[in-house]
């Protein structure tokens, strides 16, 4: 009969062997119960008597000394802060004071010298500037350029969309379906248009009719007082389109542009690994009124009521000519 003895206790226990005291522990067996089968601290396995007591106290010389040294937590009465609050420098600091009335309240003058730092930073510059535009307005005699009248009389709406992750050959389509379009029309062709990058575009137009209105005061009907007869405008691309409202809005011109690319990987065969430009994309929308389309299809219909009737043989004096050779 033979005895299961690990090597480090048989190393053990030749220092057992040699010392005063010689003990016969290390010729037990030591069985390492390791099962499925673990049924708390009678059955096989680890049971629960060797977990530690959280309540117990520590042994340790140093940690007892520490625990008597520590100062007790102080008691909080009811309605009190503690040290660590944050609104202990309100309390400390006392009640607020009482609030005065707005009309009892001393506004004190404001210094133009101190101003003058945000409001006139270069006074040289601002001088010239006013100098620069007094001889222009006695040069102009007051007169404005047409393309200036038309700035003051019609409101416009340029906005830039965020980067759409679509390239540009597949937005390109898109700027030119919306373009022409009233903003309501164009909402509706993206909300139904089967384009991953239509949602987006949706989404751009709706913030763009938005701007517009706050910003621009566009799209706001027609004042009370006057009156305004629907009529029928031919468009830019030859296309009729029937005016309710002067003040409704539609997309003059829409582009896109490329933005900054982005990078993935591409996991190809043998372990090697490839890097994916990815394409950005944004989309830019001018908006404008009705009344700027009526008075474009206006100046096309008198511009060709100007036009001069063709004639092949001009009713004009004959000149530089002879009726003999000159040779």
């Amino acid at each position: 009969m033979s005895v299961n003895l690990p090597a480090r206790r048989v190393v053990g226990s030749v220092a057992a062997l040699t010392s005063s005291r010689a003990s016969t522990s290390f010729l037990l067996p030591c069985l390492q119960r390791r099962t499925i089968f673990s049924f708390g601290t009678k059955g096989w396995g680890f049971g629960k008597s060797q977990q530690l007591d959280p309540h117990a106290k520590p042994t340790n010389p140093l940690t007892e000394s520490f625990l008597k040294k520590k100062p007790a937590a102080p008691q909080l009465v009811r309605g009190d802060l503690a040290e660590s609050s944050i609104f202990e420098d309100e309390a400390a600091s006392g009640k607020k004071p009482a609030k005065v009335p707005a009309g009892q309240k001393k506004i004190l003058p404001r210094n133009p010298d101190t101003m003058a730092a945000a409001l006139d930073p270069d006074p040289s510059a601002r001088m010239r500037w006013e100098r620069k535009m007094v001889i222009r307005e006695i040069h102009k005699r007051g007169r404005l350029t047409r393309k200036q009248l038309l700035k003051k009389q019609e409101r416009e709406l340029l906005s830039k969309s965020h980067d759409f992750k679509t390239s540009v050959k597949k937005l390109v389509p898109l700027a030119r379906q919306i373009t022409g379009k009233t903003v309501e029309d164009a909402i509706i062709q993206m909300r139904f248009s089967k384009k991953k990058a239509a949602k987006e575009v949706k989404e751009h137009l709706e913030h763009a009719k938005n701007e517009a209105i706050v910003r621009k005061g566009m799209g706001l009907g027609v004042v009370d007082g006057q009156d305004f007869t629907p009529m029928m405008i031919q468009t830019k691309d030859k296309k009729s389109v029937k005016v309710v409202d002067p003040t409704r809005l539609y997309v003059d011109q829409a582009w896109v542009g490329k933005g900054l690319y982005g990078k993935s990987l591409d996991s190809r065969a043998r372990g090697r690994v490839y890097i994916l430009k990815n394409p950005t994309t944004s989309i830019s929308l001018l908006l404008k009124e009705e009344k700027t389309r009526i008075r474009e299809h206006e100046d096309r219909q008198q511009k060709i009521r100007n036009r001069k009737t063709w004639v092949q043989l001009p009713n004009r004096p004959v000149t530089a000519q002879r009726q003999f050779y000159s040779w």
